[in-house]
């Protein structure tokens, strides 16, 4: 048996402080291997050193520590994929800035710059709609966009599946009457997201089964950054450039095996299990979203969709869909058409946005949803 070491020689040889080491402890993302009982004094594995220099190196980045639990939680390829994207996005955001602190500083100089020249304000044109499938008597799903939230639910199925998605979306939209700069988006969601857990757990305390579930996916903006909470297996897309790219990842039984490499995606596809969620918000305190924040680009365009849509309707055609030239509200409809087309055995949640520059007050969607500012 290994000698365990004390929280202090730990903390030498990681190159972190015990303080630091107790909130990892805290937050469940480097726990010691022992505790003793009486003093509470913590222990540590040689064996844990790795982990815990891989954590100091994201901190070291600028990771936040809810994203740097998910890359702990990944195999080494997906980690690696996962932090790739993460420095883009600093990358990104960090010219977007730059840019606007070239502007502030040639304007208060008078070196040229004018108000007009200012970076662009960005706002979204949105839709959402949530339908039942054909072989559904009831739709536990929820779906909402506004100015600044965009939000997907899908309830377990049951008598308390539709409060409690209705419950978790509810939970998300005050957060668009409050002010919340974009350095607090993440913690704004997270909150909202204990509030909804807490609703949940009552709603299964009023059921007779005593149960009730929800995925939850979406997003919430904040001048160009934007602010992503995911659990269950709703999804959101992101298409630019052309190219679409999947930025949530399934908490699935059935993912978990292809995570594992147990399963081929293609596999997966037709499991008998792919329905099995791993993690969701279903009142019990214990609900772990995935939280990450992205820079947005006029002409993006997001799709957020429960799983009614996402197993019917492949990617390539998610992608010609969404990049066509149509209005949010259009797009939905063409989105729903082709689910519908393939049978819609299931419910389908669905919110569509796209980026715009408000230079000029937008147009607003033919069906009288418009556009909003993030700010």
């Amino acid at each position: 048996m290994r000698q365990l070491l004390t929280i202090g020689a730990f903390a030498r040889a990681v190159r972190l402080s015990p303080k630091a080491l107790r909130h990892y402890d805290e937050l469940g993302l480097l726990r010691p291997a022992v505790v003793d009982g009486d003093s509470g004094y913590r222990y540590y594995d040689p064996g844990q050193v790795e982990q815990a220099r891989l954590i100091a190196w994201l901190r070291r980045v600028g990771m936040p520590l809810a994203r740097i639990r998910r890359v702990c939680g990944l195999p080494a390829a997906q980690a690696a994929e996962e932090i790739a994207d993460f420095w883009r996005q600093v990358q990104a955001e960090t010219a977007a800035r730059g840019q606007l602190a070239t502007f502030l500083v040639d304007y208060l100089t008078g070196s040229g710059s004018s108000v007009d020249a200012a970076p662009a304000v960005l706002g979204i044109r949105y839709a959402a709609r949530s339908e039942s499938g054909l072989l559904r008597t009831s739709n536990e799903d929820t779906a909402y966009a506004g100015p600044r939230l965009l939000a997907v639910a899908d309830g377990v199925r049951g008598a308390a599946g539709d409060r409690a998605s209705a419950a978790a979306v509810a939970a998300l939209r005050p957060l668009e009457a409050l002010p919340v700069p974009a350095a607090d988006l993440l913690g704004a969601l997270a909150d909202a997201v204990r509030a909804a857990d807490l609703t949940i757990a009552e709603i299964a305390a009023s059921t007779a089964a005593g149960a009730a579930a929800t995925t939850l996916t979406a997003l919430l903006w904040s001048g160009s950054q934007l602010a992503l909470v995911h659990i269950g297996d709703t999804r959101a897309y992101l298409l630019r450039g052309g190219e679409l790219f999947r930025i949530t990842h399934d908490h699935t039984y059935v993912q978990s095996l292809v995570d594992a490499g147990r399963l081929t995606p293609e596999e997966a596809a037709s499991h008998p299990q792919r329905a099995l969620l791993v993690r969701a918000l279903s009142g019990t305190g214990t609900a772990s979203p995935d939280l990450s924040l992205h820079a947005a680009a006029p002409g993006d365009r997001y799709l957020l969709c429960s799983d009614g849509l996402s197993t019917v309707v492949p990617d390539t055609a998610l992608r010609d869909l969404l990049a066509g030239t149509e209005s949010p509200r259009h797009t939905l409809d063409a989105l729903l058409a082709r689910a519908y087309a393939a049978g819609a055995p299931d419910n389908i949640a669905c919110a569509v946005a796209e980026v715009v520059a408000l230079d000029a007050p937008p147009e607003p969607d033919a069906a009288g949803v418009g556009a909003g500012p993030h700010a």
